[in-house]
């Protein structure tokens, strides 16, 4: 897998234009001038535990024996069925909104950017080639600073794009989403037969 491939993965699973709806509507209590500054600290956890997963991936599946070609059919079933509630779902339905006030770490960093899909992810790149570490961090920083831009500016988005446009990037985003979910189960079946 190309960084290019791994970037675009990692932003499809962060999903930012699903979680602008779920991110606005949390933030909806707290005072406009702090909002930014909520934002770009959830946004800095969840680079965080994606960072700590990414660098602790292959010592985590080593320690509990998962192959590479588990990792990957694992992690084209967990994709696959995130893609199906990207398609099939609305945003405020994946997550539960915290109660009212400022959130701290749940839900908008965690599961909103670092998910079970974006950990997942993360493990399923360092699980087939740990040696190219360094190569999947730059893949993470670079998803990661795209989601982080457009959340900032999901309020502009929400008025720009509407409730339904970004609905429909969601749904588009769930789309490409599946695809590339049933290729990494796929490709975990290939490896598991050629090994055998």
């Amino acid at each position: 897998m190309t960084i290019l491939a791994a970037s675009i993965l990692l932003f499809l699973v962060m999903d930012p234009f699903g979680n602008a709806p779920v991110f606005l509507c949390v933030l909806k209590d707290v005072p406009p001038e702090r909002r930014q500054r909520v934002i770009l600290r959830e946004l800095l956890i969840a680079f965080l535990v994606l960072f700590s997963f990414l660098m602790s991936g292959p010592h985590l599946l080593k320690a509990l024996h998962i192959s590479e070609p588990s990792m990957r059919i694992a992690g084209g079933i967990i994709l696959f069925l995130i893609a199906l509630k990207m398609v099939f779902g609305k945003a405020e339905e994946m997550f539960q909104a915290g109660p009212g006030g400022e959130p701290m770490i749940v839900p908008l960093a965690i599961p909103c950017i670092a998910g079970p899909s974006a950990v997942a992810t993360v493990l399923l790149l360092t699980g087939q080639d740990p040696e190219r570490w360094p190569e999947w961090l730059l893949a993470l920083f670079i998803a990661w600073s795209i989601t982080s831009i457009l959340l900032l500016l999901s309020a502009k988005l929400d008025k720009m794009l509407g409730p339904k446009g970004l609905s429909a990037l969601q749904h588009l985003m769930g789309l490409i989403l599946t695809a590339l979910a049933v290729e990494m189960f796929l490709q975990g079946i290939k490896t598991f037969f050629s090994a055998v």
